[in-house]
């Protein structure tokens, strides 16, 4: 070999060992670049998955909330669709007492209103089927009226007015009265802490 061969020989050999350092540092910033892409890409699935694990716990609270809720006004509804019911059946069951006995339940009301006095009013069908002895068993009760030929608009039970002041013994009155108590105390069982 003759020395411009040597020199090219030698010039090979120094550039076949630099394109080897170039390949060996380029496969290292590759091996680098993929670690790192593979940390960075494990650290956004991770963040991904908290947050769908977050979302998931969101959603299944609020349909958890949701379906409490719709449990609980269904419950409400059944207590208010019986509460309609029984405050219903109560009244036609007075309404429909046999005269005797209707009559009697007015003036167990009537005791209530002991010491009072003043004008007895009473619907249009109460007027019609009226005992005898309507005026002395209320005084027997306790009660000083006068009573007022014209029906007033009340389906059952009676009104005492004294003076100005109306003495509401009507019988719907007095059940919703008392129906608003036990819906206050239902409310109070279902919405306690």
């Amino acid at each position: 070999m003759n020395s411009g061969d040597k020199i090219l020989n030698r010039i090979k050999l120094d550039c076949d060992a630099r394109i080897s350092e170039i390949n060996a540092e380029t496969d290292k910033k590759c091996a680098q670049t993929a670690a790192q892409a593979k940390l960075d890409s494990d650290k956004i699935s991770a963040e991904i998955a908290d947050k769908a694990q977050l979302k998931v716990k969101q959603m299944r609270a609020a349909s958890k909330s949701r379906c409490e809720l719709e449990t609980r006004n269904a419950f409400l509804k059944r207590r208010r669709e019986e509460i309609d019911k029984t405050y219903n059946e109560i009244l036609n069951k007075i309404n429909n007492l046999s005269d005797e006995e209707y009559f009697e339940q007015i003036y167990t009301f009537a005791k209530k209103l002991s010491g009072k006095s003043g004008v007895v009013m009473l619907g249009k069908r109460d007027l019609n089927r009226l005992p005898k002895n309507f005026i002395a068993r209320l005084a027997d009760c306790g009660v000083k009226a006068e009573l007022c030929p014209t029906p007033c608009d009340i389906e059952s039970g009676f009104i005492l007015k004294c003076g100005d002041i109306e003495e509401n013994m009507d019988f719907s009155a007095i059940l919703t009265e008392k129906r608003d108590i036990i819906e206050d105390f239902i409310n109070q069982e279902l919405f306690k802490a």
